[in-house]
């Protein structure tokens, strides 16, 4: 078991601080690219729209002439061994007719705002992990931990990474049977990022980091049922607090079962959800161990999984996705394992998080049962939103390799595209707007 003394680690020094924006990224990641010119240098990542996108449109690719580099399959898969995630070779051997990783130019297009950066640099300096690691104090607006000294301080930057101010989007999530079939299941979201947002101190957060609402919109039997969650910061303060609006009672009530392996909304059982965002909420049930940085083949640029010339029908197929669409890229990603804490209770014993060192999304995590076999693998599409500009997933994908299905959310190639470009008060957060909300 990690001792806490290890946890509690001091802010950066001056000299550690000085590398952001030098040797390093302003988020981190190591600037140059690689010895064998596979990873290219960051030069300042995708901040500018291609020719021919419109805003309010989906996003056109703009790296829609680039060609496939090669092909990895169950046949070569050994050749690229020291490249895989033990998920991706498992899903190789699994279904070996079908899988498939298309590798194409790696393209460092992570980007955030200069405020962003500058607010890194800052927080650098102050921020600290509570002696329990179970939340983060001396920070706000900015990532904790650009240089991380432990695998906690790496996935605090994931759970408070840039991702836009507010947002607003209609999506998919479907869990089709072995045979394929599928009942898309349709969400509204509204997001308020609220640790990122412009001019926010730590006494204006009020340990709030994020509000969120989701309304299920379809199927009709499911339709009508809103939960609303409040993230908190330190959650030794205050834990996560959850609300969910139940059409048939017309009924605001307490859901404090939002959290940990519980099952997620309306996804069959194929997620939990803290998988949801690739990995959410408090991380106090496991060990948290900084395996290190390694070049490994990640979704990266998947604009064509929000592509408005794709239908879900060509996407969602048997035991998994096509495979035609995603892109996958070699970039430099930090590894964490997580183990269960002895006495603490997941369906997850361990979890092995791939996470962009440019970023710091999780683009990948590997999840073993109680018996240490491999039991799912996510999969976390990313691709940069240039107008924000963030690099958030167009697609999540989790895959049950035991039972032969997969669950797919976010799916908005047939609705309209994500909308960063609101405003949301906190008002439109409270038990009281999800009552407003049901009833209207």
């Amino acid at each position: 078991m990690l001792a806490w003394p290890l946890l509690a680690t001091a802010e950066l020094s001056a000299d550690q601080v000085a590398r952001l924006g030098a040797d390093l990224t302003p988020l981190g990641g190591e600037k140059a690219g690689n010895a064998e010119g596979t990873i290219p240098e960051w030069d300042g990542g995708l901040i500018h729209p291609p020719s021919g996108h419109k805003t309010g449109n989906h996003y056109a690719d703009p790296f829609s002439n680039d060609r496939i580099l090669f092909t990895i399959t169950s046949a070569n898969m050994s050749d690229y061994d020291d490249k895989l995630t033990e998920g991706h070779k498992a899903l190789l051997r699994t279904y070996s007719d079908t899988y498939k990783m298309n590798i194409y130019p790696t393209r460092r297009t992570a980007a955030a705002p200069q405020r962003i950066y500058d607010a890194t640099r800052q927080v650098a300096a102050t921020a600290r992990l509570t002696a329990d690691g179970n939340g983060v104090e001396g920070a706000v607006v900015g990532i904790p931990f650009p240089i991380p000294s432990n695998g906690l301080e790496a996935i605090w930057n994931h759970l408070l990474r840039w991702r836009g101010d507010y947002l607003k989007r209609h999506i998919g999530q479907a869990a089709p049977t072995r045979s394929g079939d599928y009942t898309l299941v349709e969400f509204r979201d509204e997001i308020s990022l609220q640790y990122s947002q412009e001019g926010m101190t730590e006494q204006k957060l009020n340990n709030i980091i994020l509000l969120f609402k989701q309304e299920v919109t379809s199927p009709a039997r499911l339709a009508g049922g809103i939960l609303l969650v409040h993230e908190t910061l330190n959650q030794n303060k205050e834990n996560r607090n959850a609300w969910l609006y139940n059409p048939g009672q017309r009924r605001v009530r307490r859901a404090p079962n939002v959290a940990f392996d519980n099952p997620g909304t309306a996804s069959d059982g194929m997620r939990t959800n803290d998988q949801f965002d690739m990995y959410n909420g408090s991380p106090e049930r496991y060990n948290w161990k900084l395996v290190g940085k390694k070049e490994i083949y990640v979704p990266y640029n998947n604009y064509s999984l929000q592509s408005p010339s794709l239908k879900y029908k060509d996407i969602l197929k048997p035991l998994h996705i096509n495979q035609d669409y995603p892109r996958y890229e070699l970039h430099r990603v930090w590894i964490v394992d997580a183990t269960l804490k002895p006495g603490s209770r997941h369906i997850y014993k361990r979890r092995t998080f791939y996470i962009d060192e440019d970023s710091w999304q999780i683009l990948a995590v590997d999840q073993y049962d109680n018996r240490d076999q491999l039991w799912r693998v996510s999969e976390g599409f990313a691709m940069n939103y240039y107008d924000v500009p963030n690099l958030w997933t167009a697609l999540e994908v989790h895959i049950d390799l035991q039972a032969g299905r997969y669950l797919a959310i976010g799916l908005s190639n047939e609705f309209e595209p994500y909308n960063f470009n609101v405003k949301l008060t906190e008002t439109e957060f409270t038990p009281a707007a999800l009552r407003r909300d049901g009833i209207r």
